[in-house]
């Protein structure tokens, strides 16, 4: 994926509410840095750094706020 991709993924799922720390975990991920330490892990971080290391960009959708 290129800087494109990460730039209009991080846009759109700001744009619709997603949880940052969803969007903080894939970030991370996509970046291929290594994970938080295990005391600041949770559901959306972790969720969104599996997706973001897989290079997925549609994931995020369980993680919007409502």
């Amino acid at each position: 994926m290129t800087n494109k991709a990460y730039y209009e993924t991080i846009s759109a799922m700001e744009k619709k509410g997603v949880d940052k720390e969803y969007i903080n975990g894939w970030a991370c991920g996509f970046l291929h840095n290594p994970k938080r330490e295990e005391q600041r892990l949770n559901d959306a971080y972790s969720a969104g750094y599996d997706d973001g290391h897989a290079g997925k960009t549609d994931g995020f959708t369980a993680f919007v706020k409502k």
